[in-house]
C-alpha cells in the first residue's frame, strides 16, 4: 500500500479521491487550506483508515516550500503526489486577484504551487506524481506572463493549465532515468464543484466521474509524460509539447518561484 499526497482534499474532486484511497488501504496525507476542515476531514478519513493532515495556503509560495518540507519530514518514503487544489475562473465579471506573493492568482495556485511543491518533495523520489490538469488550455503570453492586460478569469485558468502540462512533459523528460513517472490529466467535465458553481456553470458531471481517472494514475503504472482524459490517453494542446515553449516557460518559472 502505498502513502499518497493529496492537495485540495477538503472538498469536491480531492476529497472524494481521498475516501476512495483510504477505503482501499492507502495512507493518506491530506492537504487543506483551512484547519477546522482538514482536522475534520483527518477524523472522518480515520474512521475507514490511516490518514494525516497538513495545512498549507497554496497562494503563498513559502506555505508551499514548508508544506514540502514537513511532509518530506514525517514521510521520507512519499509513494504518490497528486496536485489537484486549484483555482477556477472566479464568478462571472470578477477582476484579476493576486497571491500572497502578487503573482496572478490562477498561475500561482494552478500552476506555480504544484512545481514548488513537487521540487520540494522530489528528494523523497515518489514513484508518482500525478498533475490534475483540464482539456481547457490556452498558450500562456511569454510577454506578459502575469495575465495584467485584457485580463479573463476563464483565461488565466485555461493558460495556468496549458503552463501545467507542458510542466508535467518537461519534468517526465527530465526524470526518464529516475523511475518516477510524471502525468497530467483531465479528471471530468465542469464536475459539480465549488469551483465550478463559482464560475455559474451548471456541472456536467460528478466528482465521483472524474476520480477514476485520478484513480487510476495514483495507483497503476500508465506511463510518463503522458495526458490522459480521464482514463484514456489523449493529447494535450499542441504547443504544450514544444521543447521551446517547454523551455522558455522553465525559465519563466524559476525566476517567478525564485521571489
Amino acid at each position: 500500500m502505498s502513502t499518497i499526497l493529496i492537495t485540495g482534499a477538503t472538498s469536491g474532486l480531492g476529497r472524494y479521491v481521498a475516501f476512495e484511497l483510504v477505503r482501499s488501504g492507502h495512507t493518506v496525507l491530506a492537504h487543506g487550506r483551512d484547519p477546522g476542515r482538514t482536522g475534520s476531514l483527518v477524523e472522518e478519513l480515520r474512521a475507514e483508515g490511516a490518514a494525516e493532515g497538513f495545512v498549507a495556503d497554496l497562494a503563498s509560495l513559502a506555505q508551499v516550500r514548508e508544506l514540502g518540507a514537513r511532509v518530506a519530514e514525517a514521510h521520507p518514503g512519499l509513494d504518490v503526489l497528486i496536485n489537484n487544489a486549484g483555482v477556477g475562473a472566479g464568478s462571472p465579471g470578477s477582476g484579476r486577484e493576486v497571491s500572497a506573493d502578487g503573482h496572478e492568482l490562477r498561475l500561482a495556485v494552478n500552476y506555480l504551487a504544484p512545481v514548488a511543491l513537487t521540487r520540494a518533495l522530489l528528494p523523497t523520489l515518489p514513484a508518482r506524481i500525478v498533475n490534475v490538469g483540464s482539456v481547457g488550455q490556452e498558450p500562456v503570453d511569454f510577454d506578459d506572463i502575469e495575465f495584467t492586460r485584457g485580463y479573463n478569469g476563464f483565461a488565466a485558468y485555461c493558460r495556468s493549465k496549458f503552463a501545467l502540462a507542458a510542466h508535467t512533459f518537461a519534468l517526465a523528460d527530465e526524470l526518464a532515468d529516475t523511475g518516477i513517472a510524471v502525468n497530467v490529466l483531465h479528471p471530468a467535465t465542469f464536475m459539480d464543484t465549488a469551483m465550478v458553481r463559482e464560475g455559474g456553470v451548471a456541472p456536467w458531471s460528478t466528482v465521483a466521474d472524474g476520480a477514476p481517472g485520478v484513480l487510476a494514475q495514483a495507483t497503476e503504472d500508465l506511463g510518463t509524460g503522458r495526458f490522459f482524459d480521464g482514463t484514456n490517453p489523449a493529447r494535450a494542446h499542441e504547443a504544450t509539447y514544444d521543447k521551446e515553449v517547454q523551455k522558455r516557460l522553465a525559465s519563466i518559472t524559476d525566476q517567478l518561484i525564485a521571489h
